[in-house]
């Protein structure tokens, strides 16, 4: 539990006390010990602290290291710029979306400034900088 940085949850907590990333990541530490080699995250960063999504990251980071791949469905500017590979869907949201507007690495995502996560991470970047 404290791999996934749960390690702060009562036993016997009520499941609905949890927010949307806690569930994933509660469900994530079930599966770890597993053999799977796929794992698929819809935002796990959703009501966590800075320091918690740094503690997520570097979990992500040894699941890769053992050879598992690791998808991640995520808004979180720390994230993106994180991951090895970025899939970029747009050019907006709902109906003006849903086709992939960029593909590439974070890097070549802030050089080409081509569209708006693209804009929103490098102003992100350039701000840690």
């Amino acid at each position: 539990m404290s791999q996934v940085g749960l390690g702060y949850l009562r036993l016997g907590q009520p499941l609905t006390t949890l927010s949307g990333g806690e569930r994933q990541r509660l469900k994530l530490a079930t599966h770890m010990g597993e053999k799977g080699g796929v794992y698929v995250l819809d935002e796990p960063t959703t009501g966590l602290h800075l320091a918690d999504v740094e503690q997520l990251l570097s979990l992500l980071d040894r699941l890769v290291d053992t050879g598992k791949s690791v998808i991640v469905i995520e808004h979180h500017q720390a994230v993106m710029a994180h991951a090895d590979w970025i899939i970029d869907l747009g050019p907006g949201a709902g109906h003006d979306g849903g086709r992939i507007v960029f593909e590439g690495t974070p890097a070549q995502l802030v050089e080409g400034k081509k569209t708006l996560t693209g804009k929103h991470l490098a102003q992100y970047v350039s701000a840690g900088e």
